[in-house]
């Protein structure tokens, strides 16, 4: 089915995306200004929050995986046996 070729592609993509953000917070996670030491708010946790989005995602993905072979909407191919 096409649909879930565009499905997994997008899923993927959305994953790989949610890592990225993940690096830019664990990268920008330590940098403070001293000057506004005293202004500055706690941190937001983003790292956490897209890790915990990939996750999710990958999780969701699986399951549609599974659900759309069990209801026949995808064939497995595998590999050809040669003799």
């Amino acid at each position: 089915m096409v649909v879930m070729k565009y499905f997994v592609i997008a899923s993927f993509v959305a994953i790989i995306g949610s890592l990225g953000a993940a690096l830019v917070f664990m990268m920008r996670g330590g940098q403070h200004d001293d000057e506004n030491a005293d202004t500055q708010t706690p941190p937001r946790n983003g790292m956490a929050r897209a890790l915990a989005f990939r996750v999710g995602l990958s999780v969701l993905l699986f399951v549609v995986v599974l659900i759309s072979y069990w209801m026949g909407w995808i064939q497995p191919t595998g590999l050809p046996v040669q003799p």
